[in-house]
């Protein structure tokens, strides 16, 4: 399975993972699934970490660097396709973190891990 976290399943998954379903859990520790994370996740941690609306135990620097050093998550980076599908979707969600991870997807294939019921209506692949 190829799986894009949305940005709550990315620190989740680092900070805090009995916080995850055990099914979502299950699948993000599985050596044959291909775990994503979007450069759109990095900006949204980011943006909510220097507010203070994370609660992170670490710099989103180190967080990053254990994603793809210590779990080998790779990196989704922001494409111009991504870009130009988000004025194809239907305006079902307002967070424009949210519309673009559907966008990426979407445009790459990929199961949208999120628990977000929201986006479950959009024609992507969901996983939670």
């Amino acid at each position: 399975m190829r799986l894009l976290l949305d940005t709550h399943a990315f620190i989740w998954a680092i900070e805090r993972p009995a916080r995850l379903p055990k099914v979502v859990r299950r699948e993000v520790e599985d050596a044959s699934n291909s775990v994503t994370v979007s450069v759109v996740s990095i900006w949204e941690a980011g943006t909510k970490a220097r507010l203070g609306r994370l609660g992170l135990t670490r710099p989103i620097k180190e967080l990053v660097h254990d994603a793809l050093h210590e779990l080998d998550f790779g990196i989704l980076d922001l494409r111009v396709d991504h870009a130009l599908r988000v004025a194809d979707l239907p305006p079902l969600h307002g967070d424009p973190f949210d519309r673009m991870l559907v966008s990426q997807a979407i445009e790459e294939r990929l199961t949208l891990v999120t628990r977000d019921p929201a986006l479950h209506a959009y024609p992507v692949d969901h996983l939670w």
